[in-house]
Formats: structure tokens, C-alpha cells, sequence
């Protein structure tokens, strides 16, 4: 992990390397470098520790390059800490073979270990290494680049997206893939290959997904791809509509806080295209009825705010269709031995479509006869491509790396489909199907509501910045949500949250309530509101200060016990967290912000993860 660029064309391979790794920041990453094939077939290395401006300065801004072929990287560790040395590219020790990778080699020690007894001289502690060394030995031994292309990736094991130099062709790149996102870029000034679209929409529109298994040879005038075992493949183009400027701040201090704000639009793409006639309607969905009234259970497999939009989900659509729902991160879901067969729809979720997790959950519910549903924002993505049925959620490209309005698009498209089967299965009356769907409508005005009291959030994260730990609680759907709120301020602040069900203090963890101890309380869902209330003043009497969240009916109950609050409009219960999670994104925000964290690449994290 974390970002790849590679370039072969006209113009000056350097600077275009350097914008598309500047448009992949936000994935998070601790080093970067480039490496680009002069005229002549030397191999062009610069890569630091750090942040690209150093590498950026490090090159001139790419002019102390020239040639028109090369590779980029930005780095998220995993093997070998951060340093100048661990970096990407990284060659073989005959410089001839210079690559980049974003993936894991599983049986990289083995492969290093014999790479040495035949005399390779290793100098990074990385993965990655390997690949650059086994290749070049085959080379060497051959003379044949294509033919060592394939005998590498034959002998590893894990997974890999690879951008490939060699000095001997000055005008070649090689792209190859497995388990790992990578895209091929066309334009009449060049092609391109890259982890991720945004780093080409200033080039071109016109992309190819890779496949598992496929080589792609891509040079200036044109790119030949090939299946795993060598032969021909023609690639369909698509065209990316995005509107470029989804992926510049636009006037805002973080994009984090822009796409906070881009949420009750992203709603409104997502709800509007699927309500027609006053019912819901999946675009060209394909589960047929008679398939989704034979299901008796639904497993949601996801990973962090995917798997906390699948706890609020358990909740909605339990309620909705009356069926067992149940939850598992997909990184225990294949090793939990599931008990799944063709009877049971598993639903994945995924911001980016290549979180390789959900990846292998997906494979491992379709070895017990399964059929994927998934919730997506990327199309094309390698889980679109393994999935037997996807909703979109229709947010746009979301640049920083702790997740909102994707987030929000997917519970919205969950309640949706929740609502949908529901009407399918004859377990929701005629007139809450009506309503529901009117509160559908209003939900993004609603949002926008909700966005309106930014001030009142502000003043109260100023009051608890410097916090050492902060608790969510909450009772049923409160639960799920204050899991997505306390996991936003972790990530972004620093700061240790933990998120309870409320219920749940009494059995060991209000032992940790102190004097002073802020505790974020949850209670936007009525029925329980007595009783979280009650969880409140236990807190209360062992020091705590409370903010709570609720709804604007419940304020004046809530302002009796809490020291703070903050509320939402009324909405039906199941669309209750899409209104809820915007203030505890805002607290998060706000309290980041006045740490002074780097709110949109926090320490660490990495924006898609494509390592189990």
C-alpha cells in the first residue's frame, strides 16, 4: 500500500508522476518516491521518508528528470518501518529492474532467503524488495521480459498491484495485478497505470479495470494486456464522470469538513434515482423475487465504518423484515467457519470497493453457495466485478481518509433495500411503506437542518479538546451509532474513545468514569430514552460531564440530565442514525482540529486497505 502512478508517453514522465501521487495523498502514506528511465536506459531513483513536498524538493519538481516512462509511489508501511531505504520503488541489485507494489508477498522470506544463496544483495527490509530481485535473476538468466513477468508472479504468493520498469526498455511499462485495485489510463499524449482514478481525471476519463491475473505492456502509443497465462485480452473502456473538482477542497480548511457538508447532496444522489411511482426501484437489479423470498438470513460482512453501517443495519432491518440479521468483520468472517449455503444472502460493504477483507469474505460465502449483494461507491471495483448484485451509493470520490458522506450514502442504501425487501416480503403495512418513503425525500433537507448548528458543536469540543478519553454510549440503535462516532474521534484526534451499550456500564466498565470524564451519550430512539436517560445520571454521580444527542421532542427530558445537548429533527426510527452521525462527525472534526491533528491524513491510516 498505499498509491501508484506510472506513466509512458510524450511528455516528461516526472511531473505527471508527482500530480498523480499529490491527488493520492489522501490515502494516507509515510514515504514516497519515483523512478523514471532516461533516454539513455538508466533507472532514475529518488524516494524519501515523509511527505511528498520532500520528494518534491528532492527533484526539482520532477525537472531533474528526463524521460517519458516511469513509476510513482506513496508508501504505507508494512514491512520494514518508514525510511529513505523501505521506500518505493525499489530495485534489484544489478539495477536493471526497478518496481512499485501495493499488496502483501506472503512467502517473501522464503523467496529472499534462496534469492541470497544465489548471490542477490538485499538492502531494504521490505516485501516488495523481492519482487524487484526474483525478476531481475529470471532476466538475467533469460533475456526475456515478458517471460520473467510471468515466472515472477507464478512464484509469489499474497496479493500485488505492480508498476514495473526495466532499463532496457526505455519506453515500456508493466502493469500486473491480484487482489489489488489497478487501472489502465488512455489518452493521445500517453497511457497511464494507477491505484486509483483520481490521480488520472487531469489526463483522461477513458479506464480499464485490471484483473486478477493480467499483465498489461503500456507503452506511449498503445497498451497490450494479457490473461494469466499470456494470452490477448481486449479490455472494455469506461468513461469516469466525476466532476473533477469533487476532489479539490473548493474553498474549504479540509476536505474531511467539505464532504461533512457534501452529505445531504450525496443523500439526495443516492435516494432520488431509486424512487419512482412512490416505490423503490434498483436500477438494473437483478435478484430476482422469487430468489429473495427463498432467503431465511443475511450476514453483513464489512470492515470499520462499513461494519458499524452494517450494526445499525442489523437493528433497521430486523425490524423491517422480521429475519435473523447478524454482522461479522469480514478479516474473522472466513476463518469463523460460517454457517451460511444458498439460503443466505450476505450483503458487503465497501467504501472503495477493494478493501481485501470483504474481498475474502465475499469468495468464501460463494464456496457455500451465497449469493453478494454489495454497497459500493467505486464502479469497476474488483468487489463490483466478484459480486452477484450491487447498489451504488451514489457520494462521489471522497478524499479524506476518515470516512462521512460514504458513511451516510451507505445506510442509506441499506435502509432502502431494507425497506424494499420488506414490501417484497409483505412484513411492512401499506402506510408505513408510504411514510417511509416520504421521509426518504425529506431526509437531506433534514441533513441539511442538522448542518445548520455547527457553532454549538464547535463550543462544546472546545471545552474537551485536551481530553484523554472520551465514552460513547447508547441502547439499541444509539449503540451502533456512537461505534461510527467514537471511532471518527480515534482517528482523526488521537484521542482514546471507547463505545458502549449503555446498558452495559453497570458490568465493569463504570469503573473507568472519573471526575471530568467526558461521556458522549446517545438517545435519539424513543423507547429506550427513560433508560438511557437513567445510564446518564449513573455517570453523572461518578463525575462525569454528558453531552447527549437526541431529538428535538426529547430536548427539555434530556437538557434535565445532561450538561449539554444537541438534537436532530424527528424522523422514523431506522433513518434516525442518518441524521444522528453528522454531530458526532462534526465533534470529531472540531476537537481534531483544535489539536492541531492533520485532519485529512491522519498518522497511520491508510484510505484503502488492500492488505489482510
Amino acid at each position: 500500500m498505499c498509491g501508484i502512478v506510472g506513466y509512458s508517453g510524450e511528455q516528461q514522465a516526472s511531473e505527471i508522476l508527482l500530480d498523480g501521487l499529490e491527488r493520492l495523498e489522501y490515502r494516507g502514506y509515510d514515504s514516497a518516491g519515483i523512478a523514471v528511465i532516461s533516454p539513455e536506459g538508466e533507472l532514475q531513483i529518488r524516494k524519501t521518508k515523509g511527505r511528498l513536498k520532500v520528494l518534491k524538493s528532492l527533484t526539482d519538481n520532477g525537472r531533474v528528470f528526463n524521460g517519458s516512462t516511469g513509476i510513482g509511489h506513496t508508501r504505507w508501511a508494512t514491512h520494514g518501518e518508514p525510511s529513505d531505504v523501505n521506500s518505493h520503488p525499489h530495485l534489484g541489485d544489478r539495477n536493471t529492474i526497478a518496481v512499485v507494489h501495493n499488496g502483501i508477498i506472503e512467502n517473501y522470506a522464503e523467496i529472499k532467503e534462496y534469492l541470497i544463496s544465489k548471490g542477490k544483495v538485499f538492502s531494504s527490509e521490505t516485501d516488495t524488495e523481492v519482487i524487484a530481485q526474483l525478476m531481475e535473476y529470471y532476466y538475467e538468466k533469460e533475456r526475456d521480459l515478458m517471460a520473467s513477468v510471468y515466472k515472477t508472479i507464478s512464484n509469489i504468493k499474497g496479493a500485488y498491484a505492480l508498476g514495473i520498469l526495466c532499463r532496457d526498455y526505455p519506453d515500456v511499462l508493466i502493469a500486473a495485478r491480484k487482489d489489488a485495485p489497478l487501472l489502465l489510463g488512455y489518452s493521445d499524449k500517453g497511457h497511464f497505470i494507477a491505484s486509483d482514478v483520481t490521480a488520472l481525471l487531469k489526463y483522461t476519463r477513458e479506464v480499464s479495470y485490471m484483473d486478477d491475473g493480467e499483465v498489461a505492456f503500456i507503452r506511449k502509443d498503445r497498451i497490450e494486456v494479457f490473461d494469466e497465462f499470456g494470452a490477448p485480452v481486449e479490455k472494455e473502456h469506461h468513461y469516469i464522470d466525476w466532476d473533477v473538482s469533487a476532489a479539490e477542497k473548493q474553498g474549504y480548511p479540509h476536505f474531511m469538513f467539505k464532504e461533512i457538508m457534501e452529505q445531504p447532496e450525496a443523500a439526495r444522489s443516492t435516494i432520488v434515482p431509486r424512487i419512482s411511482s412512490g416505490r423503490i426501484a434498483f436500477e438494473n437489479f437483478s435478484l430476482s423475487d422469487e430468489y429473495l423470498k427463498s432467503i431465511n438470513k443475511i450476514v453483513i460482512v464489512a470492515c470499520g465504518s462499513s461494519y458499524h453501517v452494517g450494526m445499525v443495519g442489523k437493528y433497521t432491518l430486523e425490524r423491517l423484515i422480521k429475519m435473523p440479521i447478524s454482522v461479522s468483520l469480514a478479516s474473522e468472517f472466513r476463518y469463523a467457519d460460517p454457517l451460511i449455503d444458498e439460503n443466505a444472502l450476505i450483503i458487503a460493504i465497501s467504501q472503495s470497493g477493494e478493501t481485501l477483507d470483504t474481498m475474502e469474505a465475499i469468495r468464501e460465502a460463494k464456496r457455500h453457495g451465497s449469493k453478494i449483494l454489495s454497497i459500493v461507491n467505486v464502479k469497476g471495483s474488483s468487489i463490483v466485478r466478484e459480486s452477484d448484485e450491487v447498489i451504488y451509493t451514489l457520494a462521489g470520490p471522497e478524499i479524506a481518509v476518515a470516512t462521512t458522506k460514504a458513511y451516510s450514502t451507505q445506510l442509506i442504501v441499506l435502509n432502502m433495500f431494507g425497506i424494499y425487501l420488506a414490501e417484497l416480503l409483505g412484513t411492512i403495512e401499506k402506510e408505513e411503506y408510504i411514510q417511509l418513503i416520504a421521509e426518504l425525500r425529506a431526509l437531506p433537507d433534514k441533513m441539511s437542518a442538522v448542518l445548520e448548528d455547527t457553532e454549538r458543536i464547535k463550543l462544546y469540543a472546545s471545552r474537551y479538546f485536551n481530553q484523554e478519553s472520551i465514552f460513547y454510549i447508547g441502547r439499541n440503535i444509539d449503540y451502533a451509532l456512537g461505534l461510527e462516532g467514537g471511532l471518527k474521534l480515534k482517528e482523526i484526534s488521537y484521542i482514546h474513545s471507547e463505545s458502549y451499550a449503555a446498558g452495559e456500564l453497570k458490568h465493569g466498565t463504570i469503573s473507568l468514569i472519573d471526575n471530568g470524564t467526558l461521556v458522549m451519550a446517545v438517545g435519539t430512539y424513543g423507547k429506550l430514552l427513560e433508560k438511557t436517560i437513567s445510564n446518564i445520571l449513573e455517570v453523572k454521580t461518578r463525575g462525569a460531564d454528558v453531552i447527549a444527542l437526541t431529538t428535538d421532542s426529547h430536548r427539555e427530558a434530556m437538557e434535565k440530565a445532561a450538561d449539554m445537548v444537541i438534537t436532530v429533527p424527528e424522523a422514523p426510527v431506522i433513518l434516525l442514525p442518518s441524521l444522528g452521525i453528522i454531530p458526532l462527525q462534526l465533534f470529531a472534526y472540531y476537537v481534531a482540529l483544535m489539536r492541531g491533528c492533520d485532519i485529512d491524513k491522519p498518522r497511520n491510516l491508510a484510505k484503502s486497505v488492500t492488505v489482510e
